[in-house]
């Protein structure tokens, strides 16, 4: 079998052609890496010019390294600027807020604003904090942070059994509207209300809770 000539143009081509194959090209760095690595060699330049002896061209080194300088300062500014501004979001989602109340007069009168906005789950929800911090007040119970609604009417009810039923009926009407999505109704809140008024005229004889 007879096997032509290839021409000198022919065999270029198809050598060209071999090359451009990805097998050849597979360990060579990515045009990533290519441009990291020409920003290092221009930083070594930089760096190399300004460390080098006084010639005619070194200003025009010192200024690209001046250039460099500025660049550097004004991402770690740009860096530290946005650190700060996290820490501070995280700041402020962790303290306190300082307008929180924290007598029973206070927690009545967030109580009243909720209502005259008709915003009746709120308004249930601090009108039970300020009779929890009322009992507390008065030494009916002893103050303890974290208390549950539930522990509220079992330790409120032993001090003052007399009040016990009307203290599970209330803490059951926060439990509903708060955990089992009952909508939270204006009667509900005068409920509450009538709670918070019956047991500020209650007189316990022994605080419950308290440490012997």
């Amino acid at each position: 079998m007879s096997v032509e000539p290839i021409g000198r143009d022919e065999a270029r081509e198809l050598a060209r052609r071999e090359l451009d194959k990805g097998i050849y090209h597979r360990d060579e760095p990515s045009w990533l890496e290519r441009a990291w690595q020409s920003f290092g060699d221009w930083l070594r330049e930089i760096f190399g010019k300004a460390a080098a002896p006084p010639s005619p061209g070194a200003e025009s080194g010192w200024t690209s390294l001046a250039v460099v300088f500025v660049l550097l300062v004004a991402a770690v500014a740009v860096v530290a600027w946005l650190m700060r501004g996290r820490r501070n979001i995280r700041a402020a989602a962790q303290a306190p807020p300082q307008d929180r109340p924290s007598t029973a007069d206070d927690h009545r009168r967030a109580a009243e604003r909720h209502a005259a906005a008709g915003r009746w789950a709120q308004a249930v929800r601090e009108r039970l904090r300020a009779i929890a911090r009322d009992l507390e007040e008065r030494l009916i119970l002893a103050p303890r942070p974290g208390r549950t609604a539930d522990e509220l009417a079992a330790e409120a009810g032993a001090a003052l059994p007399e009040h016990a039923e009307r203290l599970r009926a209330g803490v059951r009407l926060f439990n509903d509207i708060w955990y089992g999505n009952r909508p939270a109704t204006a009667e509900g809140y005068a409920a509450l209300v009538a709670l918070d008024e019956e047991l500020r005229a209650a007189r316990p004889g022994e605080p419950s809770g308290a440490s012997t």
